[in-house]
């Protein structure tokens, strides 16, 4: 979370620091309409560049991945960046409108006009004719995004219907970026800040592309036939099987992929629950019926059914140096332990000790058998709570159970309150966080 807060702020602090450098005039600003022009241009410029980002991140690129720990911690960053540019883009329009609305009610003196001194740039007298068309577009894809961003963040409307007004982003960005090239300071264009400009609305337009003709992560894509389904209905769970295509480049334990069974209502994110054998070409998943999407799919899927896979993503994958490790699992949150865990059956890690809890507030005889099975397999000690027989666990259980837990790493999968709670008890007790305790932000919007 640290390189999250760190990207957002250092974004917004270059912004601010090229803005301020771009033009030396600002500091010599006089009079309520001057220091209104200068906030337009940064509020204006500062929702352009939060937009532009989230779009560059809804494309998944892989390069930041590894820098930004996952694409669960990118799509947090992406709902971030949403935000701030939806409370940007609220006060860019109250700078730009409600002076208007001073100088209506008689509050405040019209804004002498002062004739625009002459340009020898044969650009800019091309964008001054498109002036009033660019503001009416802003303003109208404002009210858009306002709208589609504030749907978006509205846990109770279905997935499809999210994933459909989403999409609609795409097209008001691309309006937005027009109104941004008309309108923002000539002068700004040969500065630093016009570089840092032109290279995010030209990397996001092409994004935006991707978008909206739907070939966003179309290379990483490959198909494949459902070859057994499993269910579990004391836990409302089904696991499914899929034997992939070639092309799937193989995954580590504890990585999720994009699943599609059905094109319209498109790719979900699941975590992958099987180790992978490029001789099998085999991948499982396990979903909860939880969501509006998830709770059909045991009457939906079937086998032979074609599916197409997107992936793999995540950093998740166990990977340091700790003698020990600690897994927490709350839920449906054990996938990525069910894959390890089926890794170390099949090659074994000797040097290290493990512990895995795994809390649930449900029972199946059936999966909490097999959940042994593979613990036993893989030499791992599996401490099972059910939260109406044991109670709750807590930092304090974990370090009971566990005493050399300091010399652990601890990788978390489950509720995100469960796992900030526990991260925070970790930390009072000073053990290194930042560091040693891996937790899934598997919530995708």
């Amino acid at each position: 979370m640290r390189k999250l807060r760190w990207t957002l702020w250092s974004l917004l602090g270059v912004t601010t620091l090229l803005w301020l450098l771009a033009d030396r005039s600002l500091f010599q600003t006089a009079g309520f309409f001057a220091v209104r022009t200068a906030m337009v241009q940064y509020s204006g410029i500062l929702a352009i560049a939060f937009m532009s980002v989230a779009m560059i991140l809804a494309i998944r690129p892989r390069w930041p991945e590894r820098w930004l720990d996952g694409l669960d911690k990118m799509y947090r960053l992406h709902k971030w960046l949403g935000i701030g540019a939806l409370v940007l883009a609220i006060v860019h329009w109250l700078w730009a409108q409600a002076p208007k609305w001073a100088v209506g009610l008689g509050w405040m003196a019209r804004r002498p006009r002062v004739p625009r001194a002459a340009s020898g740039d044969a650009v800019e007298p091309l964008f001054a004719s498109f002036r009033h068309t660019a503001e009416m577009l802003g303003e109208w894809a404002f009210y858009a995004a306002v709208l589609l961003i504030a749907l978006a963040l509205v846990r109770r409307i279905p997935y499809h219907i999210f994933a459909r007004t989403h999409w609609l982003l795409a097209l008001v960005y691309g309006v937005l970026v027009v109104h941004s090239v008309v309108l923002v300071k000539p002068a700004y264009w040969a500065s630093p800040l016009g570089l840092m400009l032109a290279a995010l609305l030209g990397y996001a337009s092409w994004a935006t592309l991707l978008i909206l003709t739907r070939l966003a992560g179309r290379r990483r894509q490959v198909s494949g036939e459902i070859t057994a389904i499993r269910h579990y209905p004391g836990v409302r769970s089904v696991a499914v099987e899929i034997e992939v295509a070639k092309g799937w480049p193989g995954h580590k334990p504890g990585q999720f992929a994009f699943a599609a069974s059905d094109p319209a209502e498109g790719p979900h994110p699941y975590t992958i629950a099987s180790a992978w054998d490029a001789q099998e070409r085999r991948i499982s998943f396990v979903a909860r019926e939880l969501g509006d999407h998830t709770r059909t799919l045991s009457h939906r899927l079937r086998l032979g059914q074609q599916v197409m896979i997107e992936g793999p993503y995540g950093c998740f994958t166990f990977d340091d140096d700790r003698i020990r490790q600690i897994w927490v699992a709350g839920g449906i949150g054990i996938t990525p332990f069910i894959a390890r865990m089926d890794a170390l059956a099949r090659q074994p890690d000797p040097g290290r000790s493990i512990d895995l809890f795994h809390c649930s507030a449900e029972v199946d005889d059936h999966a909490l058998a097999r959940l042994t099975a593979d613990a036993e397999a893989a030499n791992i000690r599996l401490h099972i709570l059910i939260d109406a027989r044991d109670g709750l666990l807590t930092g304090s259980r974990i370090r009971a159970a566990v005493p050399a837990w300091n010399e652990a790493s601890i990788w978390f999968c489950g509720p995100s309150a469960f796992g900030d709670s526990l991260r925070r008890d970790f930390a009072a007790e000073g053990f290194p966080v930042e560091a040693h305790f891996h937790q899934e932000l598997f919530s995708m919007r």
